[in-house]
Protein backbone atom coordinates (compact mmCIF):
# COMPACT_ATOMS: atom_id res chain seq x y z
CA UNK A 1 0.00 0.00 0.00
CA UNK A 2 1.62 3.19 -1.11
CA UNK A 3 -0.99 5.72 0.02
CA UNK A 4 -4.72 6.27 0.31
CA UNK A 5 -5.11 6.49 -3.49
CA UNK A 6 -3.10 3.44 -4.51
CA UNK A 7 -3.15 -0.10 -3.16
CA UNK A 8 -1.49 -3.19 -4.66
CA UNK A 9 -1.30 -1.32 -8.00
CA UNK A 10 -5.06 -0.73 -7.82
CA UNK A 11 -6.14 2.90 -8.12
CA UNK A 12 -8.97 4.41 -6.13
CA UNK A 13 -11.64 5.74 -8.47
CA UNK A 14 -14.25 6.95 -5.96
CA UNK A 15 -15.79 6.14 -2.59
CA UNK A 16 -13.27 3.43 -1.73
CA UNK A 17 -13.63 1.54 -5.03
CA UNK A 18 -10.30 0.44 -6.48
CA UNK A 19 -9.80 -0.54 -10.11
CA UNK A 20 -6.80 -1.53 -12.21
CA UNK A 21 -5.70 -1.60 -15.82
CA UNK A 22 -3.57 -4.74 -15.47
CA UNK A 23 -4.55 -7.31 -18.07
CA UNK A 24 -3.12 -10.45 -16.47
CA UNK A 25 -5.63 -12.77 -14.79
CA UNK A 26 -3.75 -13.06 -11.48
CA UNK A 27 -1.66 -10.34 -9.87
CA UNK A 28 0.53 -10.78 -6.77
CA UNK A 29 1.56 -8.24 -4.17
CA UNK A 30 3.86 -9.16 -1.28
CA UNK A 31 4.83 -6.76 1.52
CA UNK A 32 7.44 -7.24 4.27
CA UNK A 33 5.80 -4.61 6.46
CA UNK A 34 2.15 -4.16 5.54
CA UNK A 35 0.61 -0.75 6.25
CA UNK A 36 -3.11 -0.58 6.98
CA UNK A 37 -5.47 2.05 5.59
CA UNK A 38 -8.18 1.31 8.17
CA UNK A 39 -11.11 2.32 5.97
CA UNK A 40 -13.70 0.36 4.04
CA UNK A 41 -12.97 -0.33 0.37
CA UNK A 42 -13.70 -2.82 -2.41
CA UNK A 43 -12.36 -3.84 -5.80
CA UNK A 44 -13.41 -5.79 -8.87
CA UNK A 45 -10.80 -8.50 -8.38
CA UNK A 46 -11.34 -11.31 -5.89
CA UNK A 47 -8.66 -11.48 -3.21
CA UNK A 48 -6.70 -14.25 -1.51
CA UNK A 49 -4.56 -12.98 1.39
CA UNK A 50 -1.92 -15.19 3.01
CA UNK A 51 -0.54 -13.95 6.36
CA UNK A 52 3.06 -15.16 6.67
CA UNK A 53 3.77 -13.30 9.90
CA UNK A 54 1.64 -11.34 12.32
CA UNK A 55 -2.15 -11.24 12.05
CA UNK A 56 -4.95 -9.15 10.55
CA UNK A 57 -8.57 -8.41 11.34
CA UNK A 58 -10.90 -8.15 8.34
CA UNK A 59 -14.13 -6.24 9.02
CA UNK A 60 -16.75 -7.58 6.59
CA UNK A 61 -20.51 -7.02 6.90
CA UNK A 62 -21.62 -8.11 10.39
CA UNK A 63 -18.45 -10.03 11.28
CA UNK A 64 -14.81 -9.47 12.11
CA UNK A 65 -12.52 -12.21 10.80
CA UNK A 66 -9.20 -12.92 12.48
CA UNK A 67 -6.52 -14.12 10.06
CA UNK A 68 -3.55 -15.34 12.14
CA UNK A 69 -0.11 -16.36 10.96
CA UNK A 70 -0.08 -19.07 8.26
CA UNK A 71 -3.79 -18.58 7.54
CA UNK A 72 -5.52 -17.33 4.40
CA UNK A 73 -8.71 -15.41 3.77
CA UNK A 74 -10.69 -15.50 0.55
CA UNK A 75 -12.67 -12.31 -0.24
CA UNK A 76 -15.08 -12.34 -3.21
CA UNK A 77 -15.13 -9.68 -5.90
CA UNK A 78 -16.81 -6.38 -4.93
CA UNK A 79 -16.99 -7.37 -1.25
CA UNK A 80 -16.52 -4.31 0.98
CA UNK A 81 -13.90 -4.84 3.68
CA UNK A 82 -11.71 -2.97 6.14
CA UNK A 83 -8.41 -4.21 7.58
CA UNK A 84 -6.95 -3.54 11.03
CA UNK A 85 -4.11 -4.99 13.09
CA UNK A 86 -2.10 -4.19 16.20
CA UNK A 87 0.74 -6.50 15.18
CA UNK A 88 4.17 -4.86 15.18
CA UNK A 89 5.00 -6.47 11.84
CA UNK A 90 2.69 -8.00 9.25
CA UNK A 91 4.17 -9.94 6.35
CA UNK A 92 1.63 -11.08 3.83
CA UNK A 93 0.94 -11.83 0.20
CA UNK A 94 -2.17 -10.74 -1.66
CA UNK A 95 -3.22 -12.58 -4.82
CA UNK A 96 -5.81 -10.71 -6.90
CA UNK A 97 -7.82 -12.69 -9.44
CA UNK A 98 -9.63 -11.20 -12.42
CA UNK A 99 -11.65 -14.26 -13.49
CA UNK A 100 -13.19 -16.70 -11.02
CA UNK A 101 -14.50 -20.26 -11.60
CA UNK A 102 -18.26 -20.79 -11.36
CA UNK A 103 -18.49 -22.34 -7.91
CA UNK A 104 -20.43 -21.26 -4.81
CA UNK A 105 -17.19 -21.36 -2.80
CA UNK A 106 -15.83 -18.25 -4.51
CA UNK A 107 -18.88 -16.13 -3.65
CA UNK A 108 -18.33 -16.29 0.13
CA UNK A 109 -15.68 -15.23 2.62
CA UNK A 110 -13.50 -18.09 3.92
CA UNK A 111 -10.74 -18.17 6.55
CA UNK A 112 -8.62 -21.27 7.10
CA UNK A 113 -5.15 -22.51 7.95
CA UNK A 114 -3.06 -22.84 4.80
CA UNK A 115 -2.14 -26.54 4.44
CA UNK A 116 1.51 -27.22 3.61
CA UNK A 117 0.83 -27.70 -0.11
CA UNK A 118 -1.00 -24.37 -0.45
CA UNK A 119 1.61 -22.59 1.65
CA UNK A 120 4.42 -23.87 -0.58
CA UNK A 121 2.49 -22.87 -3.68
CA UNK A 122 2.03 -19.34 -2.34
CA UNK A 123 5.68 -19.09 -1.37
CA UNK A 124 6.65 -20.18 -4.89
CA UNK A 125 4.26 -17.66 -6.43
CA UNK A 126 5.95 -14.82 -4.52
CA UNK A 127 8.61 -14.79 -7.25
CA UNK A 128 6.09 -12.95 -9.43
CA UNK A 129 5.67 -10.20 -6.84
CA UNK A 130 4.40 -6.95 -8.42
CA UNK A 131 5.10 -8.12 -11.98
CA UNK A 132 2.48 -6.70 -14.33
CA UNK A 133 3.54 -8.20 -17.65
CA UNK A 134 1.99 -11.42 -18.95
CA UNK A 135 3.72 -14.62 -17.85
CA UNK A 136 2.54 -17.99 -19.12
CA UNK A 137 3.94 -20.03 -16.21
CA UNK A 138 2.32 -17.71 -13.70
CA UNK A 139 -1.06 -17.86 -15.45
CA UNK A 140 -1.07 -21.68 -15.50
CA UNK A 141 0.25 -21.95 -11.94
CA UNK A 142 -2.14 -19.43 -10.37
CA UNK A 143 -5.11 -20.90 -12.24
CA UNK A 144 -4.26 -24.32 -10.76
CA UNK A 145 -4.00 -22.75 -7.29
CA UNK A 146 -7.33 -20.97 -7.71
CA UNK A 147 -9.09 -24.07 -9.02
CA UNK A 148 -7.78 -26.19 -6.12
CA UNK A 149 -8.60 -23.62 -3.43
CA UNK A 150 -11.97 -25.14 -2.37
CA UNK A 151 -10.18 -28.47 -1.75
CA UNK A 152 -7.64 -26.77 0.54
CA UNK A 153 -10.33 -25.10 2.65
CA UNK A 154 -10.88 -26.53 6.11
CA UNK A 155 -12.85 -23.61 7.48
CA UNK A 156 -12.39 -22.48 11.06
CA UNK A 157 -15.64 -20.71 11.98
CA UNK A 158 -14.21 -19.85 15.38
CA UNK A 159 -12.11 -17.15 13.70
CA UNK A 160 -15.29 -15.20 12.98
CA UNK A 161 -16.34 -12.65 15.58
CA UNK A 162 -20.08 -11.92 15.16
CA UNK A 163 -21.26 -8.33 15.63
CA UNK A 164 -24.82 -8.01 17.02
CA UNK A 165 -27.09 -5.19 15.84
CA UNK A 166 -28.85 -4.76 19.20
CA UNK A 167 -27.25 -1.79 20.97
CA UNK A 168 -27.55 -3.48 24.36
CA UNK A 169 -25.60 -6.46 23.11
CA UNK A 170 -22.99 -4.24 21.47
CA UNK A 171 -22.29 -2.66 24.84
CA UNK A 172 -21.87 -6.10 26.37
CA UNK A 173 -19.50 -7.16 23.58
CA UNK A 174 -17.43 -4.01 23.98
CA UNK A 175 -17.28 -4.57 27.75
CA UNK A 176 -16.09 -8.16 27.23
CA UNK A 177 -13.44 -7.05 24.72
CA UNK A 178 -12.15 -4.28 26.98
CA UNK A 179 -11.96 -6.48 30.10
CA UNK A 180 -11.11 -9.85 28.53
CA UNK A 181 -8.59 -10.54 31.32
CA UNK A 182 -11.46 -10.74 33.82
CA UNK A 183 -14.08 -13.47 34.20
CA UNK A 184 -17.54 -11.91 34.23
CA UNK A 185 -20.66 -13.80 35.28
CA UNK A 186 -23.76 -13.94 33.09
CA UNK A 187 -25.58 -12.03 35.84
CA UNK A 188 -23.05 -9.18 35.68
CA UNK A 189 -23.31 -8.96 31.90
CA UNK A 190 -27.11 -9.10 32.01
CA UNK A 191 -27.14 -6.21 34.45
CA UNK A 192 -24.85 -4.30 32.08
CA UNK A 193 -27.40 -4.79 29.27
CA UNK A 194 -30.36 -4.09 31.56
CA UNK A 195 -31.75 -7.53 30.71
CA UNK A 196 -32.58 -10.67 32.64
CA UNK A 197 -30.00 -13.44 32.34
CA UNK A 198 -32.46 -15.54 30.35
CA UNK A 199 -33.22 -12.68 27.92
CA UNK A 200 -29.52 -11.88 27.45
CA UNK A 201 -28.68 -15.48 26.62
CA UNK A 202 -31.66 -15.87 24.29
CA UNK A 203 -31.17 -12.60 22.37
CA UNK A 204 -27.39 -13.02 22.18
CA UNK A 205 -27.68 -16.51 20.69
CA UNK A 206 -30.38 -15.29 18.32
CA UNK A 207 -28.29 -12.39 17.02
CA UNK A 208 -24.81 -13.93 16.93
CA UNK A 209 -25.41 -17.65 16.56
CA UNK A 210 -23.24 -18.43 19.60
CA UNK A 211 -23.70 -18.33 23.36
CA UNK A 212 -22.38 -15.56 25.63
CA UNK A 213 -20.00 -18.09 27.19
CA UNK A 214 -18.65 -19.07 23.75
CA UNK A 215 -18.23 -15.39 22.81
CA UNK A 216 -16.19 -14.75 25.97
CA UNK A 217 -13.98 -17.75 25.19
CA UNK A 218 -13.55 -16.58 21.61
CA UNK A 219 -12.47 -13.08 22.64
CA UNK A 220 -9.97 -14.40 25.20
CA UNK A 221 -8.36 -16.72 22.65
CA UNK A 222 -8.23 -14.09 19.91
CA UNK A 223 -6.57 -11.69 22.35
CA UNK A 224 -4.07 -14.44 23.20
CA UNK A 225 -3.20 -14.65 19.49
CA UNK A 226 -2.17 -10.99 19.64
CA UNK A 227 -0.07 -11.59 22.76
CA UNK A 228 1.59 -14.66 21.23
CA UNK A 229 2.44 -12.61 18.14
CA UNK A 230 4.17 -9.98 20.28
CA UNK A 231 6.75 -12.59 21.43
CA UNK A 232 7.01 -10.74 24.76
CA UNK A 233 5.46 -13.33 27.07
CA UNK A 234 5.58 -17.02 27.90
CA UNK A 235 2.47 -19.11 27.34
CA UNK A 236 1.88 -19.24 31.10
CA UNK A 237 1.99 -15.43 31.28
CA UNK A 238 -0.39 -15.17 28.34
CA UNK A 239 -2.80 -17.63 29.94
CA UNK A 240 -2.91 -15.46 33.05
CA UNK A 241 -3.24 -12.22 31.08
CA UNK A 242 -6.36 -13.43 29.25
CA UNK A 243 -8.01 -14.69 32.42
CA UNK A 244 -7.15 -18.38 32.71
CA UNK A 245 -6.06 -19.81 36.05
CA UNK A 246 -3.76 -22.44 34.57
CA UNK A 247 -1.77 -23.11 31.42
CA UNK A 248 -3.59 -26.41 30.93
CA UNK A 249 -7.01 -24.70 30.96
CA UNK A 250 -5.77 -22.09 28.49
CA UNK A 251 -4.22 -24.74 26.22
CA UNK A 252 -7.45 -26.74 26.17
CA UNK A 253 -9.51 -23.64 25.33
CA UNK A 254 -7.04 -22.49 22.66
CA UNK A 255 -7.10 -25.92 21.03
CA UNK A 256 -10.91 -25.89 20.96
CA UNK A 257 -10.94 -22.56 19.09
CA UNK A 258 -7.83 -22.69 16.91
CA UNK A 259 -7.65 -26.48 16.28
CA UNK A 260 -3.95 -26.40 17.22
CA UNK A 261 -2.12 -26.05 20.54
CA UNK A 262 -0.64 -22.63 21.35
CA UNK A 263 3.07 -22.10 20.84
CA UNK A 264 5.46 -19.19 20.61
CA UNK A 265 6.47 -18.85 16.95
CA UNK A 266 9.82 -17.40 16.02
CA UNK A 267 9.75 -14.59 13.49
CA UNK A 268 10.90 -15.73 10.05
CA UNK A 269 11.47 -14.23 6.62
CA UNK A 270 10.47 -15.26 3.16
Amino acid sequence: MQNAKSKCSLTEQENGFFDDSIEKRAYIWYEENWQHDDYEHLHQRAQLTFVKEGYQYFHIDDKIYLVPQNHVIWIPSLQKHKITSEAETVKLMVSLFKHIPENDFYGKVHVFLAPSVLKEMLLYASKWNKLTEENNEQEVFMNALLTSLPNFCDENLSLQIPIPSDKRLLEVCEFISESYHENHSIEELAEKANLSTRSLQRIFKQETGISVKKYIQLIKILKSVELIDSSQFTLSEIAYKVGYKSLSAFTSSYLAVMNVKPKIIKKVTF
